[in-house]
């Protein structure tokens, strides 16, 4: 009998390959082969960033599948790429796994799939293939999405998933975040009321197709979630995934990280480095960019900021009049950075942050302390664990125009810094998940037991 080999596919955002990625690595580390499946655009941009060679033991493949969009068309609309991703999935999947099938001697022996990409769970199923389910952000957002059905009983959503009572905060249980009604995630992904309802829709049908999975695995856990698990009983913390596990230095990133920027670091004051990265999405407009940087710089502290080419609207990032001159050695700027290795810095003193849920492990795994910035789909909720259950962390408050600033954010800073308390917990919490994916740890047992499950 041959090795066990998986087929892994991760809906195709940069906040999804990361953790499938980190997954996939761990496994191949257990003698399993994966042939990892990015869609076209993003295999290149994986590739691009960090060269072909992936894995030196062999196991680890990188396949990919068109998504069905043309070169130049906006894949940060999600709403249009998910729908193309429907259209043309299934059948590209389909094919992709009868090829491999017939040209590798290590049959397909499981398909792992992201749960936000439930239809290839369903082409498995048909072709007969056992199943598991990922989910890639904080077990309590799934299990939002399961008590869909009650809040439309409850009268909270109406069947489309509009709000019926804007203002009346959801909890699902005790010990668990309040969720503002109007940062649901299917409404936080697009402004236009038809991509919401096709979002909407699509979500609750990966959740259906979750049911029928041999196993739901998370990547979070008990100690941070208790509450959440206990609401999906099906769904099994595997997390949060260190990087310390991947083979070398690939991480499945789509920018070719700037590693310059930790000798920067070497010569900085231990707890005095502002850390500032808002993932792969966040966009700000003009006024926002220029806040930040204001406020970046009122600080006077030294501070690291992840600034991508396209975070603002607009071809140029319109720095404040000789920003760059009066900052000079006060900053260091990058277009992507290495975050694990940042965050394990110990000059970092907090990290202004999208909260992303990768993010959110990533400083969490290294006890930092949070300014709270998110911009859109489950990053609300991520916030509300942050400042209001883990304590580790603050929010941000726009003003009346919707603009965070300078003045909170300098403000907030000071209190985050000058407060031990945030740090203490943030390093408490850090013992906690480390413990969990230590030997014998909760997550540990239950990535043992799936790979046991994967060698049967």
């Amino acid at each position: 009998m041959g090795k066990p080999h998986i087929v892994v596919i991760p809906y195709p955002a940069q906040g999804h390959v990361i953790p499938l990625m980190e997954l996939s690595q761990n496994l191949a580390k257990q003698g399993i082969k994966i042939s990892f499946v990015n869609t076209v655009f993003n295999h290149k941009r994986v590739l691009d960033a960090f060269g072909e060679k992936v894995d030196k033991n062999g196991l680890l493949h990188l396949l990919s599948v068109p998504d069905g969009l043309e070169d130049g068309e906006d894949r940060n609309q999600l709403g249009k790429l998910t729908e193309s991703l429907c259209q043309v999935m299934p059948t590209q999947l389909k094919e992709l796994i009868h090829k491999v099938n017939g040209s590798d001697d290590d049959k397909i022996s499981c398909v792992l799939a992201d749960i936000c990409i439930g239809m290839a769970i369903d082409v498995a199923v048909e072709l007969g293939i056992p199943t598991v389910g990922f989910w890639p952000a904080a077990v309590l957002q799934l299990a939002v999405l399961l008590k869909v059905p009650k809040l439309i009983d409850d009268g909270l959503i109406d069947e489309n998933g509009t709000p019926l009572m804007k203002h009346k905060m959801i909890q699902l249980s005790p010990m668990t975040p309040f969720i503002n009604p109007m940062n649901l995630v299917w409404l936080n992904i697009d402004d236009s009321p038809s991509t919401q309802k096709f979002m909407f829709d699509f979500q609750l049908r990966n959740y259906k197709v979750a049911e029928t999975t041999d196993w739901v695995l998370c990547n979070s856990s008990l100690e941070l979630e208790l509450q959440g698990f206990n609401l999906v009983p099906k769904a099994l913390p595997i997390g949060p995934f260190l990087a310390t596990n991947r083979l070398g230095n690939f991480s499945g990133n789509f920018w070719p990280e700037d590693p310059t920027c930790l000798q920067w670091l070497d010569q900085q004051s231990p707890g005095s480095v502002i850390y500032v990265a808002f993932g792969s999405f966040t966009v700000f407009d003009q006024i926002q960019f220029q806040e930040l940087a204001l406020e970046l710089e009122i600080t006077e502290r030294p501070f690291l900021w992840v600034v991508r080419e396209d975070i603002t609207k607009g071809k140029h990032h319109n720095y404040p009049k000789w920003f760059n001159e009066r900052v000079g050695n006060q900053c260091r700027i990058v277009s992507w950075a290495p975050q694990a290795a940042v965050l394990g810095h110990s000059s970092i003193a907090c990290f202004i942050s999208h909260c992303g849920w990768n993010s959110t492990m990533e400083g969490v795994s290294n006890g930092v302390p949070f300014l709270c910035w998110p911009y859109f789909a489950d990053q609300f909720l991520n916030e509300s664990y942050i400042s209001d259950i883990w304590k580790i962390g603050l929010k941000l408050q726009k003003d009346e125009g919707g603009i965070i600033r300078k003045e909170e954010i300098k403000s907030k800073v000071e209190q985050l810094v000058g407060d031990e308390n945030f740090k203490t917990r943030a390093i408490e919490l850090k013992q906690m998940v480390t413990k969990s994916v230590g030997d014998g740890g909760s997550s540990d047992k239950v990535f043992k037991n799936f790979v046991q499950w994967l060698k049967s």
